[in-house]
């Protein structure tokens, strides 16, 4: 198996007809999806994600692909292909189009119209096209058939891409449910016939590759979700993601059962469901909705909320719903239910908020104790049919953290895909095909991109190092006034400071050291600002960490009189 080697170089150019593939994100993590395929010149974009952050990154909002290998050649890009309409896939479209607002954006009709909405709050109106199952579109070189797949969201697509270079197909997001919800299978057939005409490489989603077997159906929930309707005593909240309108639909039919009205909580839950039901995708009775308003007119055993916040993220409803930060207060023997799986690295914060509502008295049902989700990606029984089916020349498996990748590359192997021709690449990793074959020819830039409110860009790895050490250690600031000629110091230092926890009494051993290292210095002649500073640091430091085994962050302010 090929895989990545830190020491690769910047890619040569691209030879005379060769594809080259470069995934921007979405290998090794779970989002941020984005992979450029590139032949004689033009461009292809398929996906456009976010990714996002963990407890590790305070105060990031979202974390884009990087843009820089494609900054200067957005000209070159003939389409952005969507391949469903989840954020880790389409959450990146509007940073994009700021830097080239007419880019033809191609997707299924739910996919284009969750795009559509979220672009209009950034102000940009899109070009779009709208592609079906079945349908054949060329973009410059690249000769583009979709295929059916079915996943948690509806309307999903995987790619077939065809080109001068090679055939790619590009699964997207999938899984092999034989009895959805809506009826829409995964296109083997599809894909078996472009597995006839010859698939130089497959990229395939790797999430659950560990995982044996096949996923459980989707309409196996339905008992157990009725069943936590017919024991709840009061009311029921449902916490998904605000584009599974399949788990909604499950949801709304349970509620109509029992006689319970159900009110949407939050923007974008509000949002997606509205466009869902507008386009047909959602079926709701006419008199089940109600607004969050009415809820205070109504019995606790008569409504049903659906919100956001499945993965514990922090402003999300549920999250500010178990901490009392929301209109909306949850109180002894409401039912709270977490329909969704998790997502790797979101336990801590989902635990954190399942504990804040059993505080106050709610009945917790979740994953881990009812069978009230499965996920829309494929087990490795699944994997193995594509395997199968599609019989590709070449590998790479993506969207999945190192193991999924790892154990979906060994799937490959046991189908007979040769070990030399399995790609296993990191974000950025160059990969040319070139006479059937593919092959890793050098790496570029794709790191994280954060959002931090209005800033994208701005805030570096360097910051949130800075941020996590005030948050668990705090700041000490020591004020020092010395000769703007001589460097010598001008009274006693004062210091200062927050959430370090050492109080200022204490101060009184380090301020005689940091005062004899001074006029040492002073003494020796050194009068440079940034070395008096870095000496201030350096004592103040020492002494903290000697003392108390602590590292806060060290602020020397130097004042020139």
């Amino acid at each position: 198996m090929s895989h990545p080697h830190p020491e690769l170089t910047s890619p040569p150019p691209l030879g005379k007809g060769a594809l080259r593939v470069v995934a921007l994100g979405g290998l090794g993590e779970i989002g941020r999806n984005m992979t450029v395929f590139e032949y004689d010149g033009r461009l292809l974009v398929v996906d456009c994600g976010v990714l996002f952050p963990e407890e590790e990154q305070p105060g990031v909002d979202l974390i884009l692909p990087d843009f820089d290998y494609i900054r200067d050649r957005l000209d070159d890009i003939e389409a952005v292909v969507l391949t469903h309409g989840h954020e880790d896939h389409i959450g990146g479209i509007p940073f994009l189009l700021r830097e080239r607002a007419d880019i033809p954006i191609v997707g299924s009709r739910l996919t284009l119209a969750l795009i559509t909405a979220k672009l209009g709050e950034h102000r940009i109106k899109p070009v779009t096209l709208q592609v079906e199952e079945g349908e054949r579109h060329e973009f410059g070189a690249f000769d583009l058939e979709f295929f059916a797949v079915n996943h948690s969201i509806p309307d999903a697509l995987a790619v077939g891409i065809r080109t001068p270079g090679g055939s790619v197909l590009h699964t997207g997001d999938f899984k092999m449910d034989q009895l959805p919800l809506d009826g829409r299978l995964t296109d083997l057939a599809g894909f078996a016939r472009f597995g006839d005409e010859g698939v130089d490489l497959l990229l395939s989603d790797s999430t659950n590759a560990e995982q044996p077997g096949f996923i459980v159906n989707e309409r196996n929930l339905s008992e157990a979700i009725d069943k936590v309707f017919r024991q709840a005593e009061k009311r029921i909240v449902v916490a998904c993601f605000a584009s599974h309108v399949h788990r909604v639909q499950q949801v709304i039919d349970a509620a109509s059962k029992h006689g319970r009205k159900i009110a949407f909580v939050g923007r974008s839950m509000v949002r997606n469901m509205n466009i869902a039901r507008d386009l047909g995708y959602l079926s709701i009775p006419g008199d089940t909705i109600i607004d969050v308003k009415q809820l205070d007119q109504m019995r606790p055993d008569e409504a049903v909320l659906i919100c956001t916040g499945s993965q514990g993220e922090p402003m999300s409803a549920l999250s500010r719903m178990a901490n009392r930060d929301h209109q909306i207060r949850i109180e002894q023997d409401d039912t709270v239910l977490l329909a969704s799986s998790l997502i790797p690295g979101n336990e801590n914060s989902v635990n954190r908020v399942i504990n804040g509502l059993t505080r106050w008295g709610a009945k917790v049902v979740h994953k881990g104790n009812a069978l009230v989700h499965v996920s829309g990606h494929a087990s490795a029984g699944e994997l193995l049919y594509v395997l199968n089916m599609v019989r590709p020349r070449n590998f790479m498996p993506v969207h999945g953290e190192w193991r999924h990748m790892r154990a979906h590359a060994d799937l490959a192997k046991l189908t007979g895909v040769p070990s030399d021709r399995i790609i296993i690449a990191e974000d950025g990793v160059v990969v040319d095909l070139y006479k059937n074959r593919a092959k890793i020819v050098g790496a570029v830039q794709a790191g994280y991109v954060y959002v931090d409110g209005a800033s994208v860009g701005d805030v570096t790895d360097a910051s949130l190092k800075d941020r996590r050490i005030l948050g668990e250690e705090g700041f000490i600031s020591v004020v020092v006034a010395v000769d703007s000629g001589t460097g010598k110091i001008l009274g006693e230092p004062e210091i200062h400071t927050r959430g370090a926890g050492i109080g200022a009494a204490a101060f009184d051993d380090v301020i005689d050291k940091i005062q004899d290292s001074l006029d040492k210095a002073a003494r020796d002649g050194v009068n440079d600002p940034h070395q008096l500073r870095q000496l201030i640091r350096r004592n103040t430091g020492r002494w903290v960490n000697d003392t108390y085994r602590r590292r806060p962050m060290i602020i020397p302010v130097l004042v020139e009189v």
